[in-house]
C-alpha cells in the first residue's frame, strides 16, 4: 500500500511552521574498524594456512629436523548478503503535498536507512562474536573463544571469566593478544592497536587509552598502555554494540573486513497502471573475519 494523503493530512494544508522527522546523524563508524575491499563474486573464501614451526637442534652429523606438516588446516566463508527497502507514494499525495522541499516523496531518508543498516551489521561481529557460525567457517568456534585450536593445544582471545572494563582487565586482554600464535604454534608478536567499545563505555574508554598518567589514582605513574606503545590508535565507539558492557581490543594483524558486492543505488520510477512513485534502494556486501587473531574480545555481564 502506497503512502495516501491521509497519512499526511496536515502537509495537505498551509501553516506548518517546520516538517520534522529526519535527524542529523554522525559519519558511519565502522570504517574506524573494518578494511574495505570491492569483491567481483558471490562469495569468497579465506584459506587458513599452516606454515614452519620453530627449527629444532641439529646435532653434528645428524639431519635437521623435519617438518612436513604444512597445508590448509581451515576455510572463512564471506557470502555477500542483498539488502533492500521500497516505498510508494500515490499521485494524489504528491500532488496535494504542499511541502514537498521539506518532505520530499523521492527522499525520505532511503541512504541514511542503508547507512543505518551498514554499521548495524558491522556491530553484530562483535554482538554474536562469542557464538559460533557454521556458515562463516574457520577452526570450528566462535570468532571469540577460549580454544582456537594450533598445533597441540589452543589459544584464547577471550578470558575464562570476563571482567568488566577498567585498567587490569584491559592490560590482562593485551598481554593476552601478545601470546596470539599462528597455527604451528609459533607467536606472530600482535599487539592491540585499539580498544572497541559500546556508548556506555565511552568514558572509561577515554580514561583508559588517553590520559598520559593512571586513571583512578593520585599518583603520577605513566599510563602503561601509552607508555608500552599499545592501544597506539586510541578507542572507537560503535554505538550498535547492544551489550553495554562487552569490550574488544582489536590486534594489529588485521582480519575485520568489509567485502563490498553492489555499492548503495536508488531505483525511482512511475507506476504506469497507479500513477504511483515508487522508490527503492539496494545493496549487497559483506561484515566479518578472515582470521580469529584480528581481537580479543570480553563479554561480561556487568
Amino acid at each position: 500500500m502506497a503512502v495516501a494523503s491521509s497519512a499526511i493530512p496536515l502537509l495537505l494544508k498551509p501553516g506548518a511552521r517546520e516538517i520534522v522527522g529526519l535527524y542529523p546523524t554522525q559519519a558511519r563508524q565502522w570504517p574506524n574498524v573494518f578494511a574495505k575491499r570491492s569483491s567481483e563474486l558471490q562469495a569468497e573464501y579465506t584459506p587458513t594456512m599452516r606454515y614452519l614451526g620453530l627449527p629444532g637442534v641439529k646435532n653434528p652429523g645428524q639431519a635437521p629436523n623435519t617438518d612436513n606438516q604444512s597445508r590448509q588446516y581451515y576455510a572463512y566463508q564471506h557470502i555477500h548478503t542483498a539488502y533492500g527497502l521500497m516505498y510508494g507514494f500515490t499521485r494524489e499525495a504528491m500532488d496535494d503535498n504542499l511541502y514537498k522541499r521539506e518532505f520530499n516523496p523521492a527522499n525520505l531518508g532511503l541512504a541514511k536507512a542503508f547507512l543505518a543498516m551498514e554499521d548495524t551489521v558491522a556491530a553484530d561481529v562483535f554482538n554474536y562474536g562469542n557464538v559460533y557460525n557454521a556458515a562463516q567457517g574457520g577452526d570450528g568456534v566462535a570468532l571469540f573463544s577460549t580454544a582456537h585450536p594450533v598445533d597441540g593445544y589452543t589459544i584464547p582471545n577471550t578470558p575464562g571469566t570476563p571482567i568488566g572494563l577498567n585498567e587490569s582487565s584491559l592490560l590482562a586482554a593485551e598481554n593476552g593478544v601478545r601470546q596470539f600464535r599462528d597455527l604451528a604454534g609459533v607467536l606472530i608478536l600482535a599487539q592491540g592497536k585499539k580498544l572497541i567499545v559500546p556508548t556506555q563505555l565511552r568514558h572509561t574508554a577515554r580514561r583508559l587509552t588517553v590520559g598520559q598518567f593512571r586513571p583512578g589514582t593520585a599518583d603520577n605513574d605513566v599510563a602503561v598502555t601509552k607508555e608500552n606503545n599499545d592501544l597506539s590508535e586510541g578507542y572507537a565507539v560503535l554505538d550498535y554494540l547492544t551489550n553495554p558492557f562487552a569490550w574488544f581490543v582489536q590486534s594489529n594483524q588485521g582480519g575485520l573486513i568489509m567485502l563490498e558486492r553492489i555499492p548503495f543505488e536508488i531505483n525511482v520510477w512511475v507506476d504506469k497502471a497507479t500513477q504511483n512513485l515508487l522508490v527503492s534502494g539496494y545493496q549487497r556486501y559483506y561484515f566479518g573475519f578472515d582470521r580469529w587473531t584480528c581481537a580479543y574480545g570480553v563479554y561480561p555481564s556487568s
